[in-house]
């Protein structure tokens, strides 16, 4: 029996495959022994997607920053996906990394991320601070760094909405849409307030 996102699958749609990056943040990985982005990269691909970039870097704010910042100014690059890091250890630092470069953070990913999981670990789930949001027009994505959040969260969230054919909606048709405030300039708080204020 079809998954119910398989059945919300509009087939006279085109597939859009996308660009999509992938970067483990671990003091301790190699790109021999990283199975959570083998598990992200066989994913994507298998679902159509083309791996745009991997990478591998420390869990230092710095490092986890400028790689996505990198990527997200890159054209051919859609989306980025994170892996490690989200936990509560001291050297877990990405969500601190990424969070403040979000245009628009994606509160509903961590929600459904967590109910996803929690059917799989229960409340061991709070251990994780998967986030999600966009940063220059470009989806990033906050995963935790086991393979079997990585499948929970391709499998249970990112395969349909970065599916073009998902209805009633995915993020690959907003796409054009993500730099619409780039384009007529951000607005500030100060520009928004009102005049004698």
């Amino acid at each position: 029996m079809a998954s119910l996102d398989q059945r919300r699958l509009d087939q006279t749609r085109a597939f859009v495959p996308l660009g999509i990056a992938v970067l483990t943040v671990s003091d301790t990985r190699t790109l021999g022994d990283d199975r959570s982005g083998d598990t992200l990269t066989e994913r994507l691909e298998t679902a159509g997607h083309r791996l745009a970039a991997r990478a591998i870097v420390p869990d230092e704010v710095e490092a986890i920053r400028a790689q996505v910042t990198a990527w997200a100014a890159d054209p051919a690059i859609d989306v980025v996906i994170t892996t490690g890091g989200t936990g509560f250890t001291g050297r877990d630092v990405t969500p601190e990394a990424l969070e403040p470069l979000f245009e628009k953070r994606m509160d509903g990913f961590s929600a459904v991320f967590h109910r996803i999981s929690y059917d799989k670990i229960g409340t061991s789930t709070l251990q994780s601070r998967a986030t999600a949001g966009v940063v220059n027009a470009t989806y990033v994505f906050v995963l935790p760094g086991s393979p079997g959040a990585c499948r929970d969260a391709w499998d249970g969230i990112l395969s349909a909405q970065l599916d073009y054919r998902h209805r009633p909606c995915n993020f690959v048709e907003i796409m054009p849409r993500l730099d619409e405030h780039l384009k007529r300039g951000a607005v500030t708080p100060a520009a928004a307030k009102p005049a004698g204020a």
